[in-house]
């Protein structure tokens, strides 16, 4: 579905539905790069049990015109702002990387507006290594080997996935050629320079579930740890032998835990 935000086009999927004020909503933010095909399964899953349905395409992403957001504030804002066009009060958010980040500070700075949050691969910080952000700012190829190689674990790397044919290295590479370089290096620099995150922590009310992949080099365990210390109503699921792209390696794990919650 295309509609209208601060004068540029932006596109949601919905799930094949018009949302309705009257039903639960749940928004799911994607990462760097992405766009809202991460969420195929949830999306379906939501749409058909009596839930609004609204997965983002970021500006600059996927099918929502530029430019990118600089800034994980704004784009939590920005979010705000997409509920508004429905006439959606509370959501549920739900974020991958990036976007749990998103999730995060929608939490701490529109308390009111949020009923639940779910971040999948966090950490806070979320600093990014000196090697990607360079090639990112350099528009190398070298950037996408990194995303895809250090985001998902050895094993998923030699296969494994349950869905016979489905490369899971492989699809994750083509998704993110499909993304400007331009916007690579700015969702980057958003991650690297957010500082906001413990303050949304300690602001926020609704109940939080963290998703983290225990063999994460992106966002690891440990970066997980003062977040959840410092969150209200917080809890952590951490999937042995996964890495970063828990979309790919565990969606149905995935899925039930976000039924739990949102």
């Amino acid at each position: 579905m295309e509609l209208t935000v601060d004068g540029r086009s932006v596109f949601v999927a919905t799930g094949g539905r018009m949302p309705d004020p009257n039903l639960d909503t749940v928004v799911f933010v994607h990462g760097v790069a992405q766009d809202h095909t991460i969420w195929v399964l949830p999306i379906r899953y939501f749409a058909r049990h009596d839930r609004n349905v609204i997965a983002v395409d970021l500006p600059g992403h996927g099918r929502s015109a530029g430019p990118p957001l600089t800034k994980i504030e704004e784009m939590a804002s920005w979010l705000t702002r997409v509920l508004d066009e429905f006439s959606l009060r509370t959501t549920a958010v739900v974020g991958h990387s990036m976007g749990s980040l998103v999730a995060l500070e929608a939490g701490g700075r529109h308390a009111d507006r949020v009923r639940a949050m779910v971040m999948v691969g966090v950490s806070v910080p979320l600093r990014v290594s000196d090697a990607l952000m360079g090639a990112a700012q350099q528009k190398s190829s070298d950037t996408l080997d990194m995303l895809t190689y250090w985001g998902h674990s050895k094993r998923a790397q030699v296969g494994g996935n349950r869905t016979p044919g489905i490369w899971m290295t492989g699809a994750y590479m083509r998704l993110l050629e499909r993304c400007p370089p331009k916007t690579i290096a700015a969702d980057l620099a958003a991650c690297d320079s957010y500082d906001g995150g413990m303050s949304a922590a300690s602001e926020a009310t609704a109940p939080a579930l963290l998703l983290l992949g225990q063999r994460d080099i992106m966002t690891p365990v440990r970066g997980a740890g003062e977040l959840i210390d410092s969150l209200s109503d917080g809890r952590t699921v951490i999937y042995e032998g996964a890495g970063h792209a828990l979309l790919t390696e565990r969606p149905e794990q995935i899925l039930d835990a976000l039924i739990d919650i949102v």
